[in-house]
């Protein structure tokens, strides 16, 4: 496979298993308003454009209900104090990105969780081995827009031709191709490889060190 000097990760379903902790700060957001409580494999579907769109999906009726703007602030308010109860890196996720420094190569995290969140648990998962990490704020669109990675890229003076995104959705192949990097999917996460493959995936990886080591091609 080949190597590249700047590494930039997707995080919710690629770096970290975040999904226990989404599914239950979205029911118990829901629960306090006595709205229907959501499945796993419901949130599972939900996620990947951000937690607004996380709650509108979960919504009935998503922002026209009028207790959504109360779901959401109970959502956040309980994410923000348990978002790492059940929360861990993926097996292999640690080794990838000490090797990736041992190398000399950047590494970042862009994210469609708001940016106190994004920050923390890069901080509290992550010290040391990642770069930089965005997350969703005033004045930077969510993915699938390239905002995000062009802002790491102008921060950490990367050349794109010597960058790669690497992401486990769709939202994340369509932010690889608005941004103009190759992509990487990773198989462990959200979404399955036949979804991927639906929408443009080309190159698969099923274990983090493949990132370095090679990868799967084609189906």
């Amino acid at each position: 496979m080949k190597q590249y000097r700047t590494y930039i990760f997707d995080l919710d379903g690629t770096l970290l298993d975040t999904l226990e902790d989404l599914y239950l700060s979205t029911n118990h957001a829901l629960r306090q308003v006595q709205l229907p409580e959501r499945s796993l494999e419901e949130i599972r579907q939900f996620v990947g454009n951000g937690v607004r769109r996380l709650i509108e999906r979960a919504v009935p009726d998503g922002a026209d209900n009028p207790r959504f703007g109360e779901v959401f602030r109970l959502f956040k308010q309980h994410y923000l104090e348990h978002g790492e109860d059940h929360t861990a890196p993926y097996p292999g996720v640690l080794e990838l990105l000490a090797a990736l420094k041992r190398e000399g190569r950047q590494t970042a995290v862009v994210s469609n969780k708001f940016l106190p969140a994004t920050q923390e648990l890069c901080g509290r998962f992550f010290p040391g081995v990642v770069d930089i990490a965005v997350g969703e704020h005033e004045g930077v669109r969510c993915k699938p827009a390239p905002d995000m990675v062009e802002k790491v890229l102008l921060e950490l003076h990367a050349d794109k031709s010597s960058a790669v995104y690497i992401g486990d959705s769709d939202v994340d192949l369509q932010t690889a191709r608005n941004s103009g990097l190759p992509c990487v999917s990773v198989l462990w996460g959200f979404r399955d490889r036949t979804t991927l493959l639906a929408n443009g995936a080309t190159t698969f990886i099923s274990n983090p060190m493949q990132l370095l080591q090679g990868c799967q091609t084609g189906e």
